[in-house]
């Protein structure tokens, strides 16, 4: 495991200016600060500036976040979410005016900054049905054809990142290949990728690249497989590490090097945190096929068998590999209840989630469906879930969920290229998250899940500013 040697590697990294310049180069010591405040009914609202005084060492009993500029961590490559079959769908049947609603929430200049799009290669449970793009045993992929995204998904993908712009970041996963590729013949339940079936799968992936790119799309990543160790009811297909491995060093690396996609970041895992360590170490200790991989993509639904998330095993993995981004590709909340969409808890479990997978080293965070309807779908196997907007296509009504304020105090001041900066609170009830834009602009996210209210200090370097952390809330502040 030639890998491993260099996991003692720190990954903070000392800035060029020390602190005391930080304070020269920020004359007016004061920030401003927004606000989502489950009792006040408050939402992303402005609650002015609070200012910056000297405070010397913070006594125990002092309430504090700390933050140092001298310390800098991994660098933001994007927030987003995705663009599935449900979505687009959703999407479409609502009034031109909603569309354009929907849009600009997530997209455009007034809304929550999203520039990251993910979306599923053939079905997914999200989807109205199964389908793929090729006929039954095509081996020659002759018939590939992607007729069906233009309907709806890639209609709605175009429009994301028109309003995007420049920051525009788009990567696929499969939930599944075609039922004559696997073990089961099903595109459902489990079931493996045949041996004989490597290098066709592999093609498919540079096949759905190539008519995406002819469409004006451009791909930025994908990852390998979704979920590869869950055999669910819906689209699914499973692979040990060392087969996923195998397919990645042998097949799909190679291929879509050959076809000029050597830039493209594929992600390997695209599961839990509960095996990422394991399945890092496993797949990537080979270093013919680590060279192909960028990053180590997860989802948090670990839950299912833990009592809460397992960030831990994220700074072990991205020690263990600090030369490969870790990338949120999935999270959301389950079991769809129409009448608890504007509970406050369906954004704490988002903001916890994002400020410890950061704190942690994610680089990349990606929501699972931007938009669903009023049942929590479409979705062929009635597994209905929450999305920050929940779009009810039958009154035309849009919902905006806690879930799209408590990631809009993330996504929308902190920009691509943003890089973590140290930082630490000193009460259990206050968790936080530092990053520095690259215009120098210090942007820090404060949460409070607890049922008290809390007062505490915003502390850097000697200077404080004293800020009210009410009870569910979270508000950023900016210097």
């Amino acid at each position: 495991m030639k890998k491993l040697i260099v996991s003692c590697f720190v990954v903070g990294v000392m800035s060029n200016v020390n602190a005391q310049n930080y304070w020269k180069q920020n004359n007016g010591k004061t920030a401003k600060v927004f606000i989502t405040n489950s009792k006040t009914n408050e939402k992303m609202a402005d609650k002015g500036v609070v200012k910056f005084e000297k405070m010397g060492q913070p006594k125990e009993t002092d309430a504090c976040i700390f933050v140092d500029p001298d310390f800098k961590y991994q660098k933001l490559i994007g927030i987003g979410g995705a663009i599935t079959d449900a979505s687009a769908e959703t999407f479409y049947k609502m009034p031109k005016d909603k569309q354009k609603e929907i849009l600009e929430a997530y997209y455009g200049k007034s809304g929550i900054g999203y520039t990251v799009v993910r979306t599923n290669m053939n079905s997914c449970d999200f989807s109205s049905d199964s389908y793929t793009y090729v006929q039954d045993n095509d081996t020659s992929l002759k018939s590939f054809n992607i007729s069906h995204d233009e309907k709806y998904k890639i209609p709605m993908i175009k429009e994301a990142q028109k309003a995007i712009g420049k920051d525009f970041t788009f990567y696929f996963s499969p939930w599944s290949p075609p039922a004559w590729m696997k073990s089961n013949k099903s595109m459902l339940k489990g079931g493996r990728l045949e041996n004989a079936f490597y290098q066709t799968w592999a093609d498919y992936y540079i096949k759905f690249i190539k008519e995406y790119e002819k469409r004006g799309i451009n791909v930025w990543g994908l990852t390998v497989q979704n979920e590869p160790m869950a055999t669910q009811t819906w689209e699914s297909c499973i692979y040990t590490a060392e087969e996923e491995g195998e397919f990645l060093k042998n097949n799909l690396g190679p291929t879509l090097w050959k076809n000029g996609y050597k830039d493209k970041k594929v992600m390997i895992w695209d599961h839990n945190r509960d095996l990422i360590y394991q399945r890092a170490t496993t797949t990537l200790s080979d270093l013919e096929t680590s060279k192909y991989a960028a990053g180590i993509g997860y989802h948090w639904y670990e839950t299912w068998n833990n009592k809460t998330q397992l960030f831990d095993n994220l700074s072990e993995t991205q020690r263990a590999f600090p030369d490969k981004f870790l990338a949120f590709t999935e999270g959301c909340k389950e079991k769809f209840d129409m009448s608890k969409i504007y509970d406050v808890s369906l954004g704490e479990l988002y903001g916890r989630n994002m400020i410890n997978d950061f704190n942690k080293g994610t680089a990349l965070w990606t929501d699972w469906n931007v938009l669903l309807d009023e049942t929590g779908g479409p979705n062929h196997v009635g597994n209905f879930c929450f999305a920050p907007i929940i779009a009810d296509t039958k009154t035309g009504e849009v919902h905006y969920t806690y879930e799209y304020y408590y990631v809009g105090h993330v996504s929308k001041f902190i920009k691509p290229n943003a890089q973590r900066i140290g930082s630490s609170s000193n009460r259990a009830a206050l968790i936080s998250t530092t990053f520095m834009n690259e215009d120098k602009q210090l942007v820090t996210v404060i949460m409070n899940d607890s049922d008290d209210d809390i007062s505490t200090n915003l502390w850097i370097e000697g200077m404080a500013a004293k800020i009210s952390a009410p009870a569910h809330s979270i508000q950023t502040i900016i210097l």
